[in-house]
């Protein structure tokens, strides 16, 4: 279930403030943080989504809360191991929020997930905002990691928690709505101008950028 006017991520909204965090997504490789990303910013999914090149794919998407707008800077990163050493270093203090993401089809992706998680509560600020994605719930016949286990790990270390299906669209939506309910937004951040855009860029295009009106259908 969403709130009233954010059952879209850029739904109708009479948002009067802006805010704009950067999103850390991290995990292994094949667990689904591009899929994840691109249903939430275009509501697609493809079924072989190829994976990020580089060290991180960058793009954008505004949610619309009752009086303000967040808009998401979010870096997919990549799962690949010589990757590893470059996230969560380097990411500055202005990173708002870490989505770790494992697949509950994977037990060694929920570990390294658990990893991240340390590393960020250790260097971070303290008021990061840690989400924790449990992905591929759709297949539930191939499930290793238990809807308990990971929220009792949740619960213990104070993380949002969901079970998300990139492929159905289960949860995704509201993950990221969580996530931007529980950023502080006491001050406006500047638009420079754009205010009430959002962006999307393709996630294997990392130079191109489709703009978009905020908050519209």
């Amino acid at each position: 279930m969403t709130s009233r006017g954010a059952a879209r991520p850029n739904g109708q909204s009479q948002a009067s403030k802006i805010c704009q965090f950067k999103l850390v997504l991290l995990g292994e490789s094949a667990v689904g943080k591009s899929s994840l990303v691109l249903r939430f910013v275009k509501g697609q999914f493809h079924e072989y989504q190829e994976s990020t090149i580089g060290a991180a794919a960058f793009l954008t998407q505004s949610v619309c809360l009752d009086d303000t707008t967040v808009k998401f800077e979010i870096w997919d990163t990549a799962g690949q191991e010589r990757y590893h050493s470059l996230a969560p270093l380097g990411w500055g203090k202005d990173l708002g929020s870490l989505g770790s993401v494992s697949a509950l089809t994977a037990k060694e992706t929920f570990a390294r997930a658990k990893t991240w998680v340390k590393e960020l509560q250790r260097q971070a600020s303290p008021n990061i905002v840690i989400a924790l994605a449990g992905n591929k719930a759709d297949l539930a016949n191939k499930r290793m990691v238990e809807y308990e286990e990971a929220q009792a790990y949740a619960d213990d270390n104070s993380l949002l928690f969901m079970e998300t299906s990139a492929k159905t669209a289960m949860n995704v939506n509201d993950l990221f709505l969580a996530i931007a309910k529980k950023l502080p937004k006491s001050e406006p951040q500047s638009t420079s101008g754009a205010a009430g855009r959002n962006r999307g860029v393709d996630l294997h295009e990392q130079t191109q950028q489709n703009k978009g009106q905020c908050c519209s259908n």
